[in-house]
């Protein structure tokens, strides 16, 4: 314990303003499941949705840890009697929330190339259908088409965490631990988490996927 102590403080002497800042950066940026509980997951939590007229194995593949799922332009919505764009999702079943604060934490990879396709959502809210959509155009992720939240996403892994308030009616984004948007909330639902591929109304790519792995839920302790 004590020479623990005099290598900080020897590290101290050599490389004051290094530790400095490296202190001052772990402060900063706390990771963002700090005082939440993971919840178990199981198959079963992972609810798919895919083109009602195709096999799931056509538009999905899990292989090794990671969740590919892919859509095209023109794929038939997820139910016939829906007029929703094509969608290749993954639905967190099981684990619907109505109050609290939740996180969801997953490992995305978006090819190059796909560009107007929701990637991850909070689907309910007492206004409207959703609380809030993150879409990539182009290789940024943007709130809904509007707000620009990350840039230079393609060909890359990135870890993202959703924490939704409820009961503070807000909602945050972290990209790789570092927050990068918060917005209000649209009041409360019955919300869940979604992510992999779900075409926006215009500007679309004819293919588009994106890959998850390490998918967790958390919830506030």
């Amino acid at each position: 314990m004590m020479r623990g102590f005099y290598f900080y403080q020897f590290l101290l002497f050599l490389f004051p303003s290094s530790l400095d800042h490296f202190s001052q950066l772990c402060s900063a940026n706390p990771d963002p499941t700090n005082g939440f509980l993971s919840i178990p997951l199981s198959e079963y939590n992972f609810e798919l949705q895919k083109p009602y007229d195709i096999p799931l194995e056509q538009r999905y593949k899990f292989d090794d840890g990671v969740r590919h799922l892919w859509v095209y332009a023109d794929d038939k919505p997820h139910d016939p009697n829906s007029q929703t764009q094509p969608r290749t999702e993954v639905r967190i079943r099981g684990l619907d929330y109505s109050s609290g604060v939740w996180q969801f934490e997953g490992y995305g990879f978006v090819p190059n190339g796909t560009s107007g396709a929701t990637i991850a959502q909070i689907h309910g809210a007492a206004h409207g259908a959703t609380t809030i959509i993150l879409r990539i155009y182009n290789g940024e992720m943007r709130y809904y088409s509007r707000e620009v939240v990350a840039t230079d996403l393609y060909d890359k892994w990135f870890r993202l965490n959703i924490v939704h308030d409820v009961d503070g009616g807000t909602v945050t984004v972290y990209i790789d631990g570092l927050q990068k948007f918060q917005v209000k909330d649209q009041g409360p639902g019955d919300l869940y988490f979604k992510c992999g591929v779900y075409a926006a109304p215009a500007n679309i790519s004819y293919y588009m996927e994106s890959r998850w792995k390490d998918i967790k839920i958390y919830k506030k302790c």
